[in-house]
């Protein structure tokens, strides 16, 4: 399924995406980033990704597509090598709450705690 509009709100470090069925998933910046599909992120094979961490405040400076069945995301801090595809996007949206308490186990597992956007490092 194909995303019917995406659109990208740089200051609030939103990606709005609107699919045929009606839903609509407000994607965080850093919750993209930080699970990007890329080999640097995923590893080539389980057991291999890395944890993503200081991503906090991360934007969006750029937005590929890639045929009619996926988007190159290009992130500020130069990360540029995912391609997330509509089925990859659907499930972060879909999945957010389950995905997003998952990355935060896993700071909190590697004792790193995240700073809102604007905090003070």
């Amino acid at each position: 399924m194909t995303p019917t509009n995406i659109a990208l709100h740089q200051k609030s470090r939103i990606l709005e995406l609107t699919w045929p069925d009606g839903v609509v998933h407000n994607l965080p910046c850093e919750y993209l980033r930080v699970y990007s599909p890329s080999a640097e992120v995923r590893g080539h094979a389980p057991g291999q990704e890395t944890l993503q961490l200081g991503k906090e405040a991360v934007n969006i400076k750029e937005i590929e597509p890639i045929g009619h069945y996926a988007i190159k995301i290009g992130f500020d801090d130069n990360h540029d090598s995912g391609i997330y595809d509509w089925g990859l996007l659907r499930d972060l949206g879909d999945e957010y709450d389950k995905h997003w308490n998952d990355y935060l186990d896993r700071c909190d597992k590697a004792g790193y705690e995240r700073k809102e956007p604007g905090q003070i490092i």
